[in-house]
C-alpha cells in the first residue's frame, strides 16, 4: 500500500510540472504574438468641432507732433469662428458661427465701431447620390449694438441695431458636398424673415419693412457656397458667399452678402488676421455725407489685424 501511495504522489508532481511548463509556454506564446487591429472595430469620429478666436489692439499717443494726428488713439477689435461638423452613414449636419466686435476710440471722433457681426448657420443634408444631399438650412443674422453715420458737421444718425435688422432664413433644398472644404447649396423656395425690433428705424421702413411694422417675411430663391481650406501649416481661409432674389419685389436685384477672412499663425500664440466683406441690399439705404438719405450702394469693409490667436 505504502508503494503505491508513493507511485500516486509521484505520477502528480510530474503531471503539475508538466501543466506549469505548458501553460508557462502558453503564457511566453501570447506574449511573442503579433497584436492586429481589426478594421470592423475601428469606430469613426461623426463630430469635428473646432473654433479660432483672435484679439487685435492697437494704441497710440502723441504730444507735440510735428506730423500732426491724434492725440490719442484706441482699436480693439475680437473675432470668433467656430464650426461643428457631423457626418454619420448618409447624414450630414454642419454648424458654424462667426461673431465680430471693434471699435476705434479717438481724442477727436470719439468712440465708433469698426465691425459688428452675428451670423449662425446650421445646415442638414441626407445623402441620396454621391456627394449630392437633400438639405434644409437655417441662417441668423444680425448684429450686436447700435451703428451711426456721420454727417459732416451734424449730429450722428441711428442706422441700425441689435436685430434691427435681424435675417432668419429657412431655406429646403439639395446640396452638393464633395469634401469636407467645399460646399454649394440651392433652394428655389426660401422664407426669409427681416426683422426691425427698433421702432424708430421701423417707422421709416428701415431695410424694406412696411413702415411702422417690425417684421416682414419674402419668399424667393436662394444660394450660398461656403469654403474652408487649410493655406500650408500656417494659414487659414474660411469664405462665404450667399445670394437671395425676393419673388415678391425686384427678383433681378439679387442682395449679396460675401465674407472672407484669412488668418496666418506668425507664432505659437500671435497671428495675423485679413477679412473682406461685401453686402448689396436694394432695401439698405445709405446716409449721405450731408445727412440726407440715399439709395442702397455696395458696402465694403476691409480689416486687417495683428494680435493673439487661440485655436479650440
Amino acid at each position: 500500500m505504502k508503494k503505491i501511495l508513493i507511485s500516486l504522489v509521484a505520477m502528480l508532481c510530474v503531471y503539475v510540472s508538466f501543466s506549469q511548463d505548458k501553460t508557462v509556454q502558453d503564457l511566453k506564446n501570447d506574449a511573442s504574438r503579433a497584436i492586429t487591429k481589426d478594421p470592423n472595430d475601428t469606430i469613426p469620429k461623426m463630430w469635428k468641432k473646432g473654433a479660432l478666436l483672435n484679439f487685435n489692439l492697437n494704441q497710440a499717443s502723441q504730444s507735440n507732433w510735428a506730423a500732426g494726428g491724434e492725440k490719442n488713439s484706441t482699436a480693439l477689435s475680437a473675432l470668433f469662428h467656430g464650426f461643428a461638423f457631423y457626418k454619420k452613414n448618409k447624414n450630414s449636419w454642419d454648424n458654424t458661427l462667426d461673431l465680430a466686435y471693434g471699435f476705434v476710440k479717438t481724442t477727436s471722433l470719439g468712440s465708433r465701431k469698426s465691425d459688428d457681426r452675428i451670423d449662425f448657420l446650421s445646415k442638414y443634408g441626407y445623402e441620396v447620390a454621391k456627394s449630392w444631399y437633400i438639405s434644409g438650412l437655417l441662417n441668423v443674422k444680425s448684429q450686436f449694438a447700435p451703428g451711426y453715420a456721420y454727417p459732416d458737421g451734424k449730429n450722428r444718425v441711428l442706422t441700425s441695431d441689435f436685430f434691427s435688422p435681424g435675417y432668419v432664413l429657412l431655406s429646403p433644398g439639395v446640396n452638393y458636398m464633395p469634401n469636407d472644404h467645399f460646399s454649394v447649396f440651392v433652394s428655389p423656395a426660401t422664407a426669409r424673415w427681416i426683422i426691425v425690433r427698433n421702432d424708430s428705424l421701423a417707422s421709416v421702413g428701415a431695410f424694406g419693412v412696411d413702415s411702422g411694422k417690425n417684421s416682414k417675411i419674402e419668399v424667393g430663391a436662394y444660394a450660398t457656397i461656403s469654403y474652408m481650406k487649410k493655406l500650408g501649416t500656417a494659414a487659414v481661409y474660411t469664405g462665404r458667399l450667399d445670394l437671395f432674389s425676393n419673388y415678391g419685389h425686384k427678383p433681378q436685384d439679387v442682395d449679396i452678402s460675401m465674407t472672407n477672412l484669412i488668418l496666418v499663425k506668425i507664432t505659437s500664440i500671435f497671428s495675423m488676421s485679413f477679412a473682406l466683406n461685401l453686402i448689396y441690399d436694394n432695401d439698405a439705404k445709405q446716409v449721405k455725407s450731408d445727412g440726407t438719405t440715399g439709395g442702397a450702394a455696395m458696402q465694403l469693409q476691409e480689416l486687417l489685424g495683428i494680435g493673439i490667436a487661440l485655436k479650440l
